[in-house]
């Protein structure tokens, strides 16, 4: 790699580092393309993403951006698993490591806290942004719900009260 592709692969560490809701570092020593390709899959699923880039300029990227503390975990064969929605790298990383024993969390970041391999644990425990998201919207729709078959009830009741006298004077 010249130094031209070593800059871009920097600024691309940088700009993932900065607009990452949620940064998984682990080591993947002894996992196969083809998992590696199935842990891209569900990543992309999820709305994230996975890189694998030399420790010493993913550490370059780090300096000055929030999550800078994460330097100490990039150490031997790492892969670093990210997305904005603070929730989904941390999640499949975690759905991952349980499956795949080679694939060991080291901990990671979320902003600039620094999560160690429990935080990541206990962030992946979390809701999902569109969990979160359809949890308020079945809050905020059940009244209203409430409030229309209240306003209907006594309608239909009134029409039941109405056909039963009908057919009472009509009997």
């Amino acid at each position: 790699m010249d130094r031209a592709q070593k800059e871009k692969v920097v600024e691309e560490l940088g700009q993932i580092f900065e607009s990452s809701g949620v940064v998984v570092v682990a080591h993947y020593a002894g996992i196969t393309v083809a998992q590696m390709q199935d842990l891209r899959a569900k990543m992309r699923e999820a709305g994230g993403s996975v890189r694998v880039a030399k420790n010493k300029l993913a550490k370059i990227a780090l300096d000055g951006k929030p999550s800078a503390k994460m330097a100490d975990l990039l150490t031997g064969m790492t892969v670093m698993a990210y997305s904005e929605d603070p929730v989904a790298a941390a999640k499949v990383a975690e759905e991952y490591a349980k499956k795949n024993d080679k694939f060991v969390i080291l901990g990671g970041t979320m902003g600039d806290i620094l999560l160690d391999p429990a935080g990541v644990k206990a962030v992946a425990a979390l809701p999902s942004r569109e969990e979160l998201i359809a949890s308020i919207v079945s809050c905020i729709g059940a009244p209203a719900s409430n409030i229309a078959g209240a306003i209907g009830a006594p309608a239909s009741n009134i029409a039941g009260i109405l056909s039963t006298i009908e057919d009472k004077a009509a009997a």
